[in-house]
């Protein structure tokens, strides 16, 4: 057997567990359904109040119901069944989009309807993903997450920010938007229906564990305590929360604006590279997906990270489009690599009891600074050159990575838990 060809079965070997075809189906369902439902919420909103107050405090209760709920998702998800977290999260959602399209056939829905559809769908992602992320270990083996991660990273972008707003889009045009809330709540009952046919695969564990378990409170600061006290841990969420200040902002905020000072499509070009960063990302995780884990995994990552960054310098000098595709879509790849081996180390370093908490620390860290970072974007544009903030947000990123490598202690990690080195 070639290496191509050996490499390519590695990428593809967690479908032959049941289980996981079955995971992968409902995720790959509900994501496309979001996606959809980020073009049908637009619109149905404008078609109920043509303001921008009205669509940005809309779109806010999703952002709101993550936050809320991030870092208590990952207590659940470590306390209970992730197995029935999962089915819950999935059924909730399918039952609110099924009442929003029922009430958007009738003409009876309301603007606060559509704003409770977006919250609910925030806290559920709260829930889901960390019952998620601690789920896995106990379906596949451990050689296979990394595979198993690099397939949802090319799953996300590609139905998520592609196919799903993409139909989304035409759907609505064609039609209106309760037709899109249709196939957005059907896509979530199709999701809840598969993930009734898991296994109890995590319930000897959950019983195993002791009765004087501490309470909420105490599982959180647990939690807290141990990300605190792993300094490999501490340091990547440092560092990973740091990128989303400098790097979220100047991509989603400045970037249509330099678009727009440079090219005479502006709307087209925007898209084609937001396009660029969307398939990188997709084709960054499935290509460390078909490899074995690094070595120096997280150096790797680290530098996958920091490193991948420095395109944005082009960004911020070039004034050719095809530059500028090329510089994003490799800023995605390094940026999709990196998740990918971030994920995959949280459920193999991480003690499985705790990896719903970890995770859902990680998901408030990131999800706290990057609305502060596209908050901060405009303001700062006024004060610097736009191309500046750019070139300076790819400068610093490799900095802290060298930071973060030398105070996490990284390399002794690495020697002292080596992975998949057979």
């Amino acid at each position: 057997m070639s290496e191509q060809t050996s490499n390519r079965m590695r990428a593809l070997r967690p479908f032959e567990s049941r289980d996981y075809r079955l995971l992968f189906m409902a995720v790959g369902i509900e994501v496309f359904g979001t996606g959809m439902w980020t073009i049908v919420m637009v619109f149905q909103v404008l078609a109920l109040d043509d303001s921008p107050l009205a669509l940005s405090a809309v779109a806010t209760g999703m952002s709101l119901g993550l936050f809320l709920f991030s870092i208590f998702g990952g207590v659940v998800a470590d306390r209970f069944s992730k197995r029935k977290i999962i089915i819950t999260v999935q059924g909730l959602t399918a039952a609110m989009m099924t009442g929003v399209a029922i009430l958007s056939m009738t003409g009876t829905i309301e603007l606060w309807h559509v704003g409770a559809a977006s919250f609910v769908m925030g806290a559920g992602s709260a829930f889901f993903y960390p019952a998620y992320s601690a789920y896995l270990p106990h379906v596949l083996p451990p050689e296979q997450l990394l595979a198993a991660n690099g397939l949802e990273g090319a799953l996300r972008p590609s139905m998520g920010q592609g196919l799903g707003p993409a139909l989304g889009g035409v759907i609505v045009g064609l039609f209106f938007p309760a037709i899109g809330a249709v196939i957005v709540a059907g896509c979530y009952a199709i999701a809840f229906v598969i993930t009734l046919f898991l296994r109890h695969r995590d319930e000897a564990m959950r019983s195993a564990q002791p009765e004087d378990r501490p309470g909420v409170w105490g599982d959180l600061r647990a939690g807290v305590k141990y990300v605190v006290h792993t300094r490999w841990l501490l340091w990547t969420l440092i560092f990973g929360s740091s990128l989303a200040l400098i790097v979220q902002g100047p991509i989603e905020v400045l970037l249509p604006f330099l678009t727009r000072e440079r090219f005479d499509d502006a709307e087209a070009t925007f898209g084609f590279l937001l396009a660029a960063y969307g398939i990188g990302g997709a084709i960054g995780s499935l290509t460390v997906s078909s490899l074995k884990l690094p070595r120096r995994y997280l150096t790797f990552m680290i530098l996958c990270w920091g490193g991948g960054t420095l395109p944005l310098v082009l960004i911020g000098a070039a004034t050719n489009l095809i530059v500028m595709l090329a510089a994003l879509f490799v800023v995605g790849a390094a940026t999709g690599a990196g998740v990918v081996i971030w994920g995959t180390l949280l459920q193999r370093l991480v003690p499985i009891e705790m990896i719903g908490r970890v995770a859902s620390l990680d998901f408030f860290v990131s999800i706290a600074f990057m609305p502060v970072s596209i908050a901060i974007a405009g303001p700062l544009s006024l004060l610097v050159p736009i191309p500046v903030i750019l070139i300076v947000a790819g400068i610093v990123p490799p900095v802290l990575a060298v930071i973060a490598l030398g105070a996490g202690r990284m390399r002794a990690v690495e020697r002292t838990h080596p992975l998949d080195t057979h």
